[in-house]
């Protein structure tokens, strides 16, 4: 294990970070979970998935409960409801060997609509925070947060947007870290960051806030789940590491686990992710050893810190992490463009467009992703049946989330294949991907197509 110790594992442990800080710091700010909660069990699951899985397994935000608790302004309460309710039926799931079920019924254009939806939800967050302190210039500039900051992180962004190897996010955290520290300064509030001891503490939703998180939140965030973080995600790791054969039983529970415990105790929900394994690896983890930093410095922060933290978060600039967050929230967009399973149809293709259409208009339009999950699945079905009617097309399993065989006995082994197949230039094998499996170089390749593509 001594020849892993290396700056490229300390890089790839980072290669998610731009999704998780925008998101960490928006719900902790906000108040709906609790810093110290969500970075101790953030660090605690990274290292325990180092250990268990032996691969850099990510640990990442659930980001459709993420996007519609900050445009609902969750209470805590509402937040772990969301995070309890998805856990414990994706816990179920995966125990009871049923994991079939949700991807054989549920479209793939619905879930694409879902991603969609909280792409412009997320979208919609970001551009709110910059426009908190819209100035290029006059008495209300604040020199640390304004609109020429905003412009210069997004130019820089999109500057080296193909160069993926350049931690972008990295360089504005840390600026932003060094302006939120010269605020805090400046206002003589560092005697409220308290080093210490930080605790977490328990939270118990209502029945009310249970069913307003869960309904809301909740629902929607349920096959994206299920379809990211577990079937992508397992023919990902295959293909990444050959040899590797990760169980998505095993995966499910994992996820169900970590919030059935973490978000009972304040932590914002947290998943695995296929889209967070691929930009790792791409960053250059290739072990747990990335996971075991990453969880370390997590916890020390978290429990030396905690809740103190926020009197230096506040003043981390809106114009920076808006930016952050746009970039995250249109990177979880693009994997919309693959929404359907019959590109050489256009007819097919044109209604499974209209079902990803109206999934995201109702998802943003309600603020409400249950409702968003009904009118797509509502609109598939209709189409279904039209199909089925009109044209008879009667072949199993014609429009499914996850394409299988008549005669397939292993549906879950085609599954997880089909789930990769989000990757637009490879076709799928009954192994997991297509092309060479050995050497770095082509390993490497699917990793940056699996971030641009991967569910």
């Amino acid at each position: 294990m001594r020849e892993h110790f290396s700056l490229r594992e300390f890089s790839g442990s980072l290669g998610d970070i731009g999704t998780l800080v925008p998101i960490l710091i928006s719900l902790t700010v906000q108040g709906s979970a609790s810093l110290t909660s969500s970075l101790f069990f953030g660090g605690l699951w990274n290292i325990l998935t180092g250990f268990y899985y032996g691969i850099p397994m990510c640990v990442q935000p659930m980001k459709s409960i993420a996007a519609i608790a900050l445009t609902n302004k969750f209470t805590p309460g509402e937040l772990a409801g969301a995070g309890l309710g998805v856990s414990a039926i994706v816990f179920f799931l995966g125990i009871s060997r049923l994991l079939w079920l949700i991807t054989r019924f549920v479209p793939l254009p619905v879930v694409k609509g879902l991603q969609l939806g909280t792409c412009f939800q997320l979208c919609s967050k970001a551009v709110a925070l910059v426009k908190t302190n819209a100035s290029f210039w006059g008495d209300s500039i604040i020199w640390s947060d304004n609109l020429w900051w905003a412009c210069s992180s997004f130019l820089l962004v999109l500057f080296v947007y193909e160069r993926r190897r350049v931690p972008v996010a990295m360089v504005i955290f840390m600026l932003g870290v060094i302006f939120a520290l010269a605020q805090t300064g400046t206002h003589h509030q560092f005697n409220k960051v308290h080093p210490g001891g930080h605790f977490v503490h328990a939270v118990v939703p209502t029945a009310k806030e249970f069913r307003t998180g869960f309904l809301s939140a909740g629902l929607g965030q349920l096959p994206l789940t299920l379809l990211n973080s577990v079937v992508a995600l397992a023919a990902l790791s295959r293909d990444l590491f050959p040899g590797y054969n990760p169980s998505m039983s095993h995966i499910t529970t994992s996820i169900g686990v970590m919030n059935l415990v973490g978000c009972f105790l304040g932590s914002m929900p947290f998943c695995h992710g296929s889209g967070g394994l691929a930009g790792q690896y791409f960053f250059g983890a290739r072990t747990e050893l990335s996971l075991y930093f990453l969880g370390t410095i997590k916890i020390i922060i978290g429990v030396v810190f905690g809740e103190s933290l926020l009197t230096i978060l506040k003043w981390f600039p809106k114009s920076f992490l808006g930016v952050m967050m746009f970039t995250a929230s249109i990177e979880l967009g693009l994997v919309a463009r693959n929404f359907t399973l019959h590109p050489e149809d256009e007819s097919r293709r044109r209604r499974d467009f209209v079902i990803v259409l109206s999934t995201a208009a109702a998802l943003v339009g309600f603020s409400h992703d249950g409702l968003g999950f009904l009118v797509g699945m509502a609109t598939a079905l209709i189409f279904w049946i039209h199909r089925q009617y009109y044209l008879s097309e009667t072949t199993s399993g014609a429009h499914t989330l996850l394409p299988t065989s008549s005669g397939s006995s292993t549906p879950l082994k085609t599954a997880g294949v089909a789930a990769a197949t989000a990757l637009p230039d490879e076709a799928a094998t009954d192994d997991g991907f297509s092309g060479d499996r050995d050497g770095a170089h082509g390993r490497l390749d699917r990793a940056r197509q699996a971030m641009d593509s991967c569910c």
